[in-house]
């Protein structure tokens, strides 16, 4: 079957749609820390493209290298076997000769498979240190944005409420509010599609797990924020 554009996340449209919230933010909000995290979040967007286009290509000079130490590994094995076999030909072994030879054999069957899985697992787990690298970003970025929205509460713009020295400055109308947090929850929903990129092409458990961990955050995230918002909408009624 093939593919569609809406069968898989793309990078290029949910970083234009990053661009495009930005400049949302940036006329509604101008001066305000929402806008130059909007304004971060984009570069993000661009380098998190990069890394996504590098990951879905192969290492190949992983793979050349992986695929020579292999070979070097079973021509060792090889040669290994074949001396022994001499060494079992020209000489009368005993019981426990045998036994000796069979247990050497043993470990280096063993020894030979985990380094076989080291090799065939490298390129896989040098592509997840990548990603992973990413997706730290995107969990600072979940919080960075939800510290913007901490201090917006609802309860100040629906009735007078005693400030003191240490209270923070709000200055948004009820409309503004909304709006604010409704940024906030796209901002959240975006860095969530950002990472979910990463669990397209990179069938790495780690790196699915993490994915996870992101999107549970910014949804988490986000019902905080909607909480507020609906707050907001029931006392317009």
């Amino acid at each position: 079957m093939r593919e569609t554009s809406y069968s898989k996340l793309d990078s290029a449209p949910i970083r234009a749609t990053i661009e495009q919230l930005q400049d949302r933010i940036c006329e509604r909000f101008p001066k305000s820390g929402l806008a130059r995290v909007a304004a971060g979040l984009v570069e993000v967007a661009r380098e998190n493209e990069a890394v996504i286009a590098r990951l879905r290509q192969p290492v190949w000079w992983l793979r050349i290298f992986a695929f020579a130490a292999l070979l070097a590994l079973l021509g060792m094995a090889v040669w290994i076997g074949f001396s022994s076999m001499k060494m079992a030909e020209g000489g009368s072994g005993t019981l426990g000769d045998l036994l000796q030879a069979i247990e050497a054999a043993i470990n280096e069957l063993i020894f030979l498979g985990l380094a076989v899985f080291f090799l065939v697992s490298l390129e896989i787990r040098f592509k997840r240190r990548h990603a992973l690298r990413m997706l730290h970003q995107f969990r600072s970025l979940a919080h960075i944005v939800d510290m913007h929205q901490l201090t917006k509460d609802p309860e100040y713009v629906l009735r007078p409420v005693t400030k003191t020295a240490s209270s923070p400055s709000r200055h948004l109308t009820r409309a503004e509010l909304t709006r604010y947090l409704d940024y906030c929850s796209e901002l959240l929903a975006l860095v969530s599609k950002l990472a979910a990129l990463h669990a397209q092409d990179l069938q790495d458990a780690v790196v699915l797990s993490a994915v996870n961990d992101v999107e549970s955050l910014t949804a988490d995230l986000q019902r905080k924020v909607w909480q507020k918002i609906t707050i907001l909408d029931m006392a317009t009624l």
